[in-house]
């Protein structure tokens, strides 16, 4: 059977069986449905399925695996390296399955596969509760847990991979199957952290934890002649902070519309730093008022008590849907004066002002392994960097990819490992892999070999099974 009439029976396929939950080029819709947040990805799936429910889920899978077209899975559309759309391929697309449901005396939240962290905040923060999730309320739940997942709370309250307690999922077979610390442990392990690999992720039940409504929050802005002291400050300050407490410093141009910045600071550039207390909002006030005093040169202070709902949408605004992103990571052992040297040097030679280089403190919690263990590892790293390459013009794609390249090659000597949720575009294959998964990489292997032996689920942080390697 040739590609165009695989691609002609699977959509007799999907439309016998899914009236009116298929898109496909030409319809109505279909446009900006094939979108996803990373403006550098332009690909055109031939059939979008809207999954509504499990067995919408199912058919998707049943199409792919029968016909042989490519399978990709979108749940927010957030990925950094787009991978959750194809070309000539079949998207199950989750999104309108995202319902949330809270049971406040457990502490529990079931989400389903398609919800973006917004939804689950709206409806945790009711009981004063909250899971673990990223830094922008449109990430998809599903990538970023299924990546790991880093945030304000990660250092209190672990990744949010940690805080999956059970999943309910898919398989390449068609098959719908729980994984907890009864059912299934060893899928549980590999979902916390060993990407999407597995199955197509349909629920997720999360633990919660005690936050908010209001938490003290710190987001400050320093004139850029101090980014090299204001780092080793930050250093310093993050060495004896206490858990409730994970700073994320960055590098940046002062943009428009920051309250109370006169004109002549906007387009320069800044060191920033930016800070949630998960306790007291009075305690973490005076916790955290030594980020605001940095270092001199303040430029703009937001910070404040704020609702904690508000701080997790706080910087949606400066990653737009279709914006051009390139995003790496490494993972280090310590911020040494070499290293501080390598990023300032790097910040200064940037190409795009809308880009950043993050450096985020990690430890505390994030370093213990949840009951049952995880597929996330690299636990022991103090501090990562993040280089986000930002940009809008397309003809500025190589200078931009190029520049976050190198920061990643000068801090090679000093690099333990990387973040799969900040992956550029996976081009390093499965040596990248290795080097994210370190001693779980074989474990993964096996349990991939179980699950989905044939990879049909391979537009994700790939781990290939044994059957597609001996095949090879």
């Amino acid at each position: 059977m040739n590609e165009s009439q695989a691609t002609a029976e699977a959509l007799s396929f999907l439309w016998s069986r899914l009236a009116g939950g298929v898109l496909v080029p030409g319809d109505e819709g279909y446009e900006s449905a094939r979108g996803v947040w990373n403006g550098m990805i332009d690909k055109r799936p031939a059939a979008i399925v809207r999954c509504n429910n499990e067995q919408d889920v199912a058919t998707a899978i049943e199409a792919a695996r029968r016909f042989g077209l490519p399978l990709a899975v979108r749940g927010g559309g957030h990925n950094v390296a787009g991978l959750a759309t194809c070309d000539g391929g079949i998207v199950a697309d989750m999104s309108p399955m995202n319902r949330v449901s809270v049971d406040p005396r457990r502490r529990l939240a079931t989400v389903q596969g398609g919800a973006q962290w917004r939804d689950v905040d709206a409806a945790t923060q009711q009981y004063g509760l909250a899971a673990p999730a990223g830094l922008v309320s449109d990430t998809g739940v599903a990538g970023l847990t299924l990546g790991g997942g880093i945030g304000w709370l990660r250092r209190k309250h672990g990744l949010t991979c940690d805080n999956v307690v059970a999943a309910e999922l898919v398989t390449a077979d068609g098959r719908r199957v729980v994984a907890s610390e009864t059912e299934n442990p060893e899928l549980l392990w590999a979902l916390r952290g060993g990407g999407g690999n597995f199955g197509i992720v349909t629920s997720f039940t999360f633990r919660l934890h005690p936050v908010g409504p209001e938490v003290a929050f710190v987001l400050a802005y320093f004139d850029g002649d101090q980014i090299a002291k204001g780092l080793k400050a930050f250093r310093d300050f993050s060495t004896d902070v206490p858990v409730e407490a994970a700073p994320v410093a960055f590098t940046a141009t002062i943009p428009e519309g920051l309250e109370g910045v006169p004109d002549a600071a906007i387009g320069r550039p800044a060191l920033a730093v930016g800070c949630v207390y998960a306790g007291p909002p009075e305690e973490g006030e005076r916790v955290l008022r030594p980020l605001r005093e940095l270092v001199p040169g303040l430029v703009a202070d937001m910070s404040g008590r704020l609702p904690y709902t508000s701080v997790q949408q706080l910087l949606d605004e400066e990653y737009p849907r279709g914006r051009r992103y390139y995003w790496k990571s490494a993972a280090l052992d310590s911020l040494s004066d070499e290293v501080i040297g390598i990023v300032v040097e790097s910040a200064r030679r940037q190409p795009s002002p809308l880009s950043t280089i993050d450096l985020w403190t990690m430890g505390g919690e994030s370093r213990n392994e949840p009951a049952g263990g995880s597929a996330y590892a690299g636990r022991q790293a103090a501090f990562l960097v993040n280089p986000e390459a930002n940009w809008e013009d397309p003809g500025d794609d190589r200078a931009n990819v190029a520049w976050a390249r190198d920061l990643l090659e000068a801090l090679k000597p000093f690099t333990t490992g990387t973040y799969l949720n900040f992956p550029g575009a996976l081009e390093e294959g499965e040596r990248q892999l290795r080097t994210a998964f370190a001693d779980h990489y074989e474990r993964l292997v096996k349990i991939k070999t179980r699950w989905d032996p044939g990879n049909l689920f391979r537009l994700n942080h790939n781990v290939r099974p044994d059957t597609e390697a001996d095949a090879a």
